[in-house]
């Protein structure tokens, strides 16, 4: 490979990084075609982008990003797969399903919500990372609850009243 397409290839990984606001790597090694066809296939269908890349390659895009990734150098070694996504935990659910009935991919390290994580056993607590939209919903389900009493409260409240200035105006 000629030193300009490698440049080409770490400018458009490094366009890809600076876009994605989460990505994964993966060791997708001694994976045979149907499994890896299954696995992009599975990718595909979550909006996620699955690229396979040389780990050289992949430093040098990481190093020219603009995000502090220096704790997944140390992961680039063997195959690397890495998984773009625009939600934060879909990658980590895929690999933990999909992990079910193969013995890959593997985690090997993510940056997600500006977070890094290394390793296989960070899995879980990815898996529990909820997205920025999923907490913007808890948060104005929570703002809304004391209200809803309020309003329930006052309504009800006014049927009573209502019907005790009925009842004392027949009274007359």
């Amino acid at each position: 490979m000629k030193r300009s397409e490698k440049q080409e290839i770490i400018d458009s990984l490094t366009a890809q990084i600076n876009s994605a606001n989460h990505f994964y790597l993966t060791d997708t090694a001694d994976m045979n075609a149907e499994k890896t066809s299954a696995l992009r296939r599975l990718c595909f269908a979550q909006n996620i982008e699955l690229v396979v890349v040389k780990n050289t390659l992949l430093r040098k895009a990481l190093e020219n990003s603009n995000k502090e990734t220096s704790e997944l150098y140390d992961v680039l070694k063997g195959n690397t797969s890495i998984m773009f996504c625009e939600q934060g935990n879909v990658p980590a659910k895929l690999i933990k399903e999909f992990g079910k009935k193969n013995k890959k991919p593997i985690l090997k390290g993510a940056y997600v919500e500006e977070t890094v994580f290394v390793g296989a056993d960070q899995l879980e607590a990815l898996i529990a990372v909820k997205s920025k939209n999923e907490l913007i919903g808890e948060l104005v389900g929570l703002l809304q609850s004391p209200v809803r009493n309020v309003l329930g409260a006052l309504q009800s409240g006014g049927n009573i009243i209502h019907g005790v200035l009925k009842t004392l105006g027949e009274k007359e």
